[in-house]
This record gives structure tokens, sequence and C-alpha cells, in this order.
């Protein structure tokens, strides 16, 4: 068992991009740049379409939450300026606080794991594909949005979040999703499961389907992999969702 430790986490999938590459990394870095983020001091690690990021101790969580994703977003936007639907850079991000301790695969905790569900969660898909216009689909753990948002330590206000619940076999927990130029609470996340606990506006919960590739640890396992370490065979896509 690793030595205890609380750290910020970041994770970005780019939607039907074709993977992780340069163009995506330089928005990255030039967002964290814009913040005031140390991009690199970040632990990071590229698997298939995704980023995992553990920011070092001490990084501000404001930064991350607000003008990171801003700054973020606005890359985007510039960027797909005038392209095509399908040649246009489209990410989900989420954002947790949690333990995350160094180990000898890169960080093991319950914090690498909650943040994967999230991000790779039905409802936060739903939420960019439901807003074509939209650039970016950010969900924050209920610590980021209580801690953060709840407290008024960024720009944005609490009413640009909508409370989702996010259940699947190993996990079950609430995050706030925010999409940036929608009112997330008019978009249709999908249907509701019968009996379901709902959420603040009473929309209920989501499930994904049983992970695939259990060999590998990393997102869905116990550790992540670091940036020297790729996973051996396990993409996000992969994933199934009920």
């Amino acid at each position: 068992m690793g030595t205890f430790g609380r750290r910020l986490l970041l994770a970005v999938d780019a939607k039907g991009y074709g993977g992780v590459d340069v163009v995506t990394q330089r928005e990255w870095q030039e967002a964290a740049g814009e913040a005031g983020l140390d991009w690199e001091q970040w632990t990071t690690q590229v698997g298939g379409d995704s980023v995992f990021a553990v920011l070092p101790k001490g990084a501000s969580e404001p930064d991350l939450v607000d003008p990171f994703m801003r700054h973020l977003e606005a890359g985007l936007r510039t960027f797909n300026r005038n392209r095509r639907d399908e040649a246009r850079l489209r990410l989900r991000a989420a954002v947790h606080f949690g333990t995350a301790s160094p180990a000898a695969n890169g960080f093991e905790g319950r914090a690498p794991v909650e943040i994967g569900r999230m991000l790779d969660s039905s409802v936060l898909k739903a939420a960019l594909a439901a807003a074509p216009g939209a650039q970016l689909a950010l969900a924050v753990s209920a610590t980021v949005f209580n801690d953060v948002i709840g407290e008024a330590y960024t720009t944005i206000e609490p009413q640009e979040f909508r409370e989702v619940r996010i259940a699947e076999k190993e996990y079950a927990g609430r995050a706030w999703i925010r999409v940036p130029g929608y009112d997330v609470t008019a978009l249709d996340l999908g249907e509701t499961e019968p009996g379901a606990e709902g959420d603040a506006g009473g929309r209920g919960s989501y499930r994904c389907a049983p992970l695939e590739h259990s060999n590998c640890s990393w997102w869905h396992g116990s550790s992540v992999h670091n940036r020297n370490r790729p996973c051996p065979g396990f993409r996000l896509r992969d994933l199934q969702v009920t």
C-alpha cells in the first residue's frame, strides 16, 4: 500500500478525433500556461483517446476548474472554427480531488478509479452529444463542486452545473456537469433507470456496463500506469454503455 495522500486529478477524452495527438496535448498545455498551472510538474498518462493527469501537491483547484477550462474551451473553439464536423476536436473532461498515492506503475487509490468512471459515464457522453455546438463537457466530483464551486472560489456560478448520479458496479456517486455555452439543465441526458435515485432535478441515475480488459488496472483497477508504462490493451472507447 502506498503512502496516503490526496491529489488534484484531471482526465480528458478526445471525442471522435481518432485519439489523443499533439493537437490535443498542445491545447491542454496552452490552457495550463494561461491558467498559471505548471504543466511540466504534471504526471500524465496518454491512453488511446484519453489523457490522465495527477497535478503536483498544492496545485490550485479553482485555477483548474475555472481559468484552465475557460482557456481550454476558447482554444478548442479557435481550433474548430471553419472545420467540418468530422474534423472538430471536442472533449469530455473530469476533475476530482481525492486519494492518489505514488505506486510502482504510477498512482493508486480511489480517486484515479473514480475520475475514470466520471469521464466515461453515459451521462457525460450524453451531455456532449446533446450540445452539438459545444467544445467541451465538464464533470466535477462532489468534493470539487462543494469546496470550490459552492464556496465561490471561481467565477463560475453553481447554477451553471447540473447534478447527476453516476452508478456502476464498482462506483456510485454524484457529479456535477457543465457544458459551456449551454443551459445544461435543459439538455436531454438520456432515460433514467426505473427506481433509480434521482438528482436534485429528479433526473435519475445512469449505469455503465461491466468493464472489459480486466487484466489491466488503468482506470478500472486499483492504480494508474505512468506515462512510461502505457496500458497494454485498454481504450476508453472499448467500453459499452447501457
